[in-house]
């Protein structure tokens, strides 16, 4: 059977400016990836077992999970000390069977964070260069094809030194996709784009999906890109999966405070839990001060989870999720509202961080230090609530924005 080459770009190595390498591919018959496999780097392991269907696979994690290194030994860049990596029908990696396919055999496009395009190549040259055994006509055809899949037929005769870094990372993908992978590896290929660029090319990424229908799995610290593209997100941490599911299932209602941490909960304390009401379906928690001064306790109904009274557990709230009012507002459905004091106020970019810390006022001008709490809002709320260090607030918190999670 005939193959066709792929060219994906790799780390370019200190003595040349762009390296690739080579993949061989040919039309996709695999309809999964299935991986488990265990690989050692000094003191860090990474250790992993996971399945990924057609479609977008998110890999989440602070630096150092793991995700770069899992990618290179899907794509066959680092060998696995043990474990199995499949691919439909085709066994990549089998250390029982001492089975390890070289590279160019695995049918793997890997598009890097740095694209490695070559500079002296014109658009269409860098797309056209891994269909180099292909008839100059059907090359030309399939180049105008992704090209203009990928709305760049207009920058085909530019040189790649011409083009802007959006352009740039569209290119970098059609070159890999120009050959039809039956896998797609992406490590951070949007990380430098401005958000309305990087929703451009997601949308036409996922198009071009739709009808080559491979597994994809999408390196990215962007909480933003795991909502936008993720059909499923893996989780890691330290070289183990420690979450998996839907974005929804993972972000919005983490199990883990390490997840927590990862999806923008900005709040995390240890809690206690006071009391228990089946019947309403919510208990009463009671947030734990570690500080010298001890204040009046702070309180929290939360959602109802399996914990009984005297129990300890963590919990979390989005900084977005906290709203302030200056006076002590009446009348709300939601049940948490606690009085505090402004900290501090930082601007970060378009958005405050006000850091509150909450308890009951004593006498004249002084709150016994409790609990601080961090609360995102917008410069026009700020200016309209006239907020300033030492102002007197009330946080109100809905119940379900308390998220309860293992310790």
């Amino acid at each position: 059977m005939s193959e066709s080459r792929i060219l994906v770009p790799a780390q370019p190595a200190p003595h040349e400016p762009s390296a690739l390498i080579a993949v061989s591919a040919r039309k996709p018959d695999a309809s999964h990836l299935e991986a488990s496999f265990r690989k050692r780097f000094g003191d860090f392991v990474l250790d992993i077992e996971f399945q990924a269907s057609p479609g977008f696979t998110i890999l989440f994690g602070a630096s150092g999970a793991g995700k770069t290194t899992l990618l290179d030994c899907v794509a066959g860049l680092t060998q696995p000390e043990a474990g199995r990596i499949v691919a439909g029908k085709l066994c990549m990696f089998d250390q029982p069977r001492h089975i390890n396919l070289p590279v160019a055999k695995r049918r793997v496009g890997y598009v890097f964070q740095t694209l490695a395009l070559f500079p002296h190549l014109s658009v269409e040259r860098n797309v056209a260069y891994g269909l180099a055994h292909l008839p100059q006509a059907e090359r030309k055809t399939r180049s105008a094809a992704i090209l203009q899949a990928f709305r760049i037929g207009s920058l085909a005769g530019r040189s790649a030194r011409e083009i802007s870094g959006g352009e740039s990372q569209r290119v970098a993908l059609a070159r890999t996709l120009v050959t039809d992978p039956a896998l797609l590896l992406l490590d951070e290929p949007l990380a430098a784009l401005d958000v309305a660029t990087k929703a451009r090319i997601i949308d036409d990424l996922r198009e071009w999906n739709r009808s080559h229908c491979i597994p994809i799995l999408y390196v990215t610290h962007s909480r933003e890109e795991v909502f936008a593209l993720g059909e499923s997100v893996i989780v890691l941490d330290r070289g183990r999966i420690i979450a998996r599911g839907s974005p929804h299932e993972v972000m919005t209602a983490p199990l883990q405070e390490t997840v927590a941490q990862l999806a923008g909960f900005e709040n995390i304390f240890d809690a206690t839990v006071e009391a228990v009401h089946p019947e309403r379906g919510t208990m009463i928690c009671r947030i734990i001060s570690h500080k010298e001064r001890i204040s009046d306790p702070v309180l929290l109904e939360t959602p109802l989870v399996r914990a009984g009274v005297a129990s300890t557990l963590r919990v979390g709230i989005r900084a977005g999720d906290i709203l302030l009012a200056t006076s002590l507002p009446e009348g709300l459905s939601a049940r948490n509202v606690i009085p505090g004091r402004v900290r501090s106020l930082e601007q970060r970019d378009m958005i405050v961080s006000c850091r509150v810390e909450c308890g009951i006022a004593g006498s004249g001008q002084e709150l016994r230090r409790g609990v601080d709490m961090e609360v995102h809002l917008t410069l026009a709320a700020r200016d309209s609530l006239g907020l300033e260090p030492g102002r007197p607030v009330w946080l109100v918190i809905k119940t379900h924005s308390c998220h309860l999670m293992q310790r």
